[in-house]
């Protein structure tokens, strides 16, 4: 079964529990609109998610919303296909996610159902593996884990391990085992030697390096500049075209975020470490964060031309359709609607995102 034909029996048999919007008037909303109160944002506990962590712990969205009668329901998830699935469910609104669920998400709705309205975050991911591990070839026939199968970084392992000449499966078979798992289940089956390594993002390579991994392959290096999209924001279509100003509330509290990253990164650091102690029940040692932030940028851009290529490596290893793709409209085709961001970045009198 295919990734999209997985997503669908996912939809079909989930239920999500999230708070839902419910009735006031809002003026943001057009008068056909149904009434809503809150802008309903998803987030992973992961640092290349930290201008979700800070927008949330130092108030930028709320303050934002406030200003047109709205608040914010903020909703931890562990990857992007659960983000996915409460998206297609009416169960949330807008979400920091990776490329590779939001093309799924674009490509099983056949381009109607989601679209990107900014970036946020470039790099931060790395394979991290045992000591003895030295070389692509140390590999053959061990065990790595990654979030969520078709996430992100497990189609990134999927596509580098394919490149060394190692063929996997999705039912965790091939030359290498690949076993999706959360993070932190993930870094507990290191621990205790249950698993080789793993390709995660930060903070989790930190972690997992504090834990006695080394760094085999840092995903930058992969990349022509060293940039390519980690974290993107997507929202509802309906959502996006209902609702102009809460996206737009929601998007000055994002570069509000990304301002105070650039302006105090100590102090986004600490914000973020604050914010992933409440989620995770754990604190990142001070000098394990700062060496992990080193390995992200945060920016507006969503890079898009890397999105493209991430697809190809989802379509070349076998997680995504490349007729489907095509029946959506392609890419980048209309997954991209950069105006309210665009007219933001005008606003401040920065170059705009294409």
């Amino acid at each position: 079964m295919n990734i999209l034909n997985r997503i669908g029996a996912t939809l079909a048999a989930s239920t999500i529990l999230l708070v839902a919007g419910c009735a006031a008037t809002s003026d943001s909303a057009p008068s056909e609109a149904p009434e809503i109160t809150t802008v309903r944002l998803g987030y992973f506990p992961n640092l290349t998610h930290a201008p979700g962590l800070i927008g949330t712990q130092k108030g930028f969205f709320k303050s934002e919303l406030k200003a047109i009668d709205l608040t914010v329901t903020p909703t931890a998830f562990n990857a992007g296909p659960d983000v996915v699935t409460a998206l297609f469910a009416n169960s949330l609104d807008c979400s920091y996610i990776g490329p590779n669920p939001a093309i799924n998400a674009y490509v099983q709705s056949e381009g109607d159902a989601v679209r990107i309205v900014a970036g946020s975050t470039s790099g931060g991911a790395a394979l991290v593996v045992r000591e003895g591990v030295d070389t692509s070839a140390d590999l053959a026939g061990l065990t790595i884990a990654t979030p969520q199968l078709g996430n992100t970084q497990d189609v990134a392992a999927r596509n580098w391990l394919a490149d060394q000449g190692f063929e996997t499966d999705l039912e965790g078979g091939g030359d290498v085992s690949i076993k999706p798992q959360s993070n932190s289940d993930g870094l507990a089956a290191f621990s205790t030697g249950e698993i080789d390594g793993a390709w995660v993002p930060e903070p989790w390579v930190a972690s997992y390096v504090k834990a006695g991994a080394q760094v085999l392959v840092n995903e930058p290096d992969l990349w022509d500049g060293g940039q390519f999209v980690t974290t993107v924001i997507l929202c509802r279509t309906d959502f996006v075209e209902q609702y102009p100003a809460a996206v737009t509330a929601l998007l000055k509290g994002h570069l509000a975020a990304l301002d105070f990253i650039a302006e105090d990164p100590e102090g986004a650091q600490e914000a973020v470490n604050l914010t992933l102690a409440g989620l995770t029940g754990s604190v990142i040692d001070e000098a394990v964060l700062a060496a992990a932030w080193e390995n992200v940028v945060f920016t507006a851009d969503p890079l898009s031309s890397t999105l493209v290529l991430s697809a190809d490596h989802a379509v070349s290893v076998g997680l995504l359709e490349k007729e489907k793709i095509d029946a959506a409209g392609g890419l980048p085709g209309t997954l991209y609607s950069l105006d309210l961001l665009n007219a933001l970045l005008a606003e401040r009198g920065e170059a705009e995102v294409k």
